[in-house]
């Protein structure tokens, strides 16, 4: 029978089959599997029988069977170690089968005849999997309980598939290099992924690249595109008192068809105006004449004026890398903007505020919101309406009275704050997952590491968000587990305009199975499931608002349900309370993922779960961290300096002339090294060895098996090669003894 958990049962026995019913020989069935808790992903092949003529007993998992009686059993699982040893009188072999069923291990003790045994031993190998029904009993030689096997039959493990016709991608992973926190080898994922009929999949160790080289490997050997990426400790080092506030005019209300005609922009910097930006656009399209009556634009005044790509370089160098954009009706400028940087490949990645509801909750007594109405509201002077530079002026002096008023909530500007100190407990840390999306992104990602694990270590190798928005070319940068800032954010109660500045950082969202998330549920900070698929859904909202693809990431830790014993180790050796408790962290298939967000609806579980995910995997550019040959240092002159102090120590050594035998050794040796480009390796070894023995530090190294002469010769290793000899250290004469007749040097008198 087939359950739930993918185990099959074996029939009942002939005599039982004849007196009960299918529906009861199916209930009994379901009564084992209820008593016994059996989840191993194990299918027993009864026909093929190594020992023995049949199974019997009772099917058990090795966790739950009761090991105080010894009323046969019969478990199924996968051997991982063999050993065996023939008795005293070399008549029989005692065997014992480490087997392990994915809830516990036990050895298996089997004799057999030595004339059968080589034949029936070879079924024993590491890997395979057997079934044994027999009894378990306290073995006084192994001081521990045993099952001593009557009948074996062979096994094999149920492997998971991906049936799915579109599959997803997996773009939230960990591997065994994310130190005591996973278990399994970026390997057997990219295998497992392969085998599925996965495109990619992502490689995000916590704060760690250590298996790059291992997943570059594993993605060729199996024709995958690997995702290179990590997952950071985010510290937010930044200050928020700075905002460009800007205004556009265009030949049109449609960002697809009309296009921009002048920006202008002011900053603002603890209250104050700055700085200024103004230019005209030529839209290569005519003006409509309401247009010009409008704005007074015309088209002698944007005739000779640069065009938007030109432009929109100079404002994105006058905004900065941290500010935040403050706009009157911001959605329609930033459209504006965003499709010209579409339209010439300019990356914009600012935050936004919009000062239009700002101005209603901070003056309800206006019908209309209007820029010129507020304004006046306000009792300032008369402004040139509809001209960008002249509105934006006006809206600074109005942006800075909402600051005043505390209704603007959002985060501004950032910029990095000189006294901020990372050791700080009142700083807060949230996660942060960064895919390289090319090489600029790789080189950016490697420095932001770099920082982290040595400039900015504190208990965790920690990530600056100045840093992060500086080096930002070439990433793509998402959202993370509930760990991270938008999911935390939302989980403290913060207001929709808060969240979706937070939100605005990322490139993309990320949301996860509820399994992930249920301590939340356990501790109290969520009452019910419903809630944490709310949390989902709000992410899913604010990423539609923000036209930002959600993705749906299993935030893995190891490769299948039943590892995650392994996990349990680790983090009960760090002492989580909670270490038994494992959330379901394992690699799942596109209808596993499917299923788990089944709740947003079948159309948006699929735009999440594949959709976007590939969306974002075809965004990235294929990768080789580690290319191909050997990129070895510059070192000029390297190769005319190694032939130098080898020749010289060579010659203080054996004289001058050099003896034939040592002069064709070491040409030999040197050529090779030269020609093959290796001198500058040999150069550094040599450097640094000198140092450390000039320092009084004593340095010895065998050397290298096809070159140890010329590193004997420059001082790296103490081990001479040559043939045993004889040598003077007075006049040089050496004696070499090429018969054979001594083994080593040591060995002459």
């Amino acid at each position: 029978f087939y359950t739930s958990e993918n185990v099959i049962i074996p029939p009942p026995s002939k005599h039982v089959a004849s007196e009960k019913s299918g529906h009861e020989r199916k209930a009994d069935a379901s009564a084992k599997i209820s008593k016994y808790n059996i989840t191993t992903p194990f299918k027993i092949l009864e026909n093929i029988m190594i020992v023995g003529k049949k199974l019997s007993g009772s099917f058990a998992t090795l966790k739950n069977c009761n090991l105080s009686f010894t009323s046969s059993v019969m478990v199924v699982g996968q051997i991982f170690k063999y050993d065996s040893k023939p008795t005293f009188d070399k008549k029989n072999i005692r065997c014992f089968i480490y087997l392990y069923d994915t809830t516990d291990s036990i050895i298996v003790k089997l004799m057999l005849p030595s004339d059968k045994a080589d034949e029936i031993e070879s079924q024993f190998k590491v890997g395979n999997c057997i079934a044994v029904s027999g009894d378990i009993t306290n073995d006084k030689y192994e001081e521990d309980f045993v099952l001593n096997a009557n009948a074996i039959a062979k096994a094999e493990k149920i492997i998971r598939t991906d049936n799915s016709d579109r599959k997803r991608v997996e773009l939230h992973l960990h591997t065994n290099m994310s130190s005591m926190d996973a278990t399994s080898d970026i390997s057997d994922y990219v295998k497992t992924a392969a085998a599925w009929g996965h495109t990619a999949i992502a490689l995000t160790d916590h704060g760690s690249l250590q298996a790059y080289p291992s997943a570059q490997a594993a993605a060729k050997n199996n024709d995958l595109k690997m995702i290179y990426g990590v997952e950071g400790y985010l510290v937010d080092d930044c200050l928020y008192d700075e905002y460009i506030v800007f205004d556009i005019e265009t030949t049109g209300l449609n960002s697809n068809n009309d296009k921009i005609t002048e920006i202008g922009a002011c900053r603002i910097r603890n209250g104050k105006v700055t700085d200024e930006f103004q230019s005209f656009v030529n839209p290569l399209i005519p003006i409509p004449r309401e247009i010009t009556e409008l704005t007074g634009i015309t088209d002698d005044m944007v005739r000779n004026a640069p065009v938007i790509s030109e432009v929109l370089k100079d404002f994105i160098d006058f905004c900065g890398s941290y500010p935040t954009l403050v706009a009157h009706n911001a959605g329609f400028d930033c459209s504006f903007i965003n499709a010209a940087c579409k339209e010439n490949n300019i990356i914009f990645n600012y935050k936004q505020i919009d000062t239009v509801p700002l101005c209603r909750k901070a003056f309800p007594q206006l019908k209309k919101v209007k820029l010129d109405i507020v304004a006046q509201h306000l009792g300032f002077s008369e402004f040139n309406h509809h001209r960008a530079i002249d509105d934006a002026k006006m809206l600074s002096k109005i942006f800075c009275v909402l600051c005043e008023k505390n209704v603007v909530t959002t985060l501004g500007a950032s910029y990095k704050n000189p006294e901020f100190d990372y050791k700080s407990k009142d700083n807060n840390r949230y996660h942060i997952i960064l895919l390289a999306k090319n090489n600029t992104g790789l080189k950016n990602l490697y420095k932001l590491v770099t920082f982290s694990e040595i400039e900015h270590f504190y208990r965790k190798p920690l990530m600056y968000r100045s840093e992060i928005s500086e080096l930002r070319d070439g990433l793509i940068i998402g959202s993370a587990c509930e760990a991270g800032e938008l999911y935390r954010k939302i989980l403290a109660n913060a207001g929709d305009e808060e969240c979706t500045d937070v939100a605005m950082f990322y490139d993309y969202m990320e949301i996860q199975p509820l399994g992930n998330n249920m301590h939340l549920l356990r501790d109290g900070y969520v009452k019910t499931q419903e809630q944490l698929e709310q949390i989902n859904i709000k992410i899913v909202n604010i990423a539609d608002k923000l036209e930002k693809p959600v993705v749906a990431t299993g935030d893995v830790h190891f490769l299948n349900k039943e590892d995650e014993c392994f996990r349990r180790i680790l983090m009960a050796g760090q002492g989580f309370a909670d270490a038994d408790i494992q959330p379901p962290l394992y690699f799942k298939t596109t209808d596993e993922m499917l299923e788990e967000f089944s709740y947003l609806g079948p159309k948006d579980a699929f735009r999440v779960v594949v959709e976007n995910t590939n969306l974002i995997a075809d965004m990235i550019e294929p990768i080789i961290p580690i290319p191909d040959g050997m990129h070895a240092p510059e070192l000029e002159g390297c190769e005319d300096e190694l032939r130098e102090i080898a020749v010289s120590n060579c010659k203080k050594l054996y004289g001058d002339p050099i003896p034939e035998y040592v002069e064709k050794r070491l040409t030999r040796e040197l050529d090779s090294i030269i020609n093959n480009g290796y001198s500058v390796m040999y150069m550094i070894a040599q450097k640094l060895v000198k140092k450390s023995n000039d320092d009084g530090f004593s340095v010895g190294s065998r050397g290298s098996v096809g070159s140890s002469f010329v590193a004997s010769m420059l001082g790296i290793s103490e081990v001479n090669p040559l043939a045993p000899h004889y040598r003077c250290p007075e006049c040089c004469y050496s004696e070499f003894f090429h018969d054979g007749s001594v083994g080593s040097g040591f060995d002459l008198p």
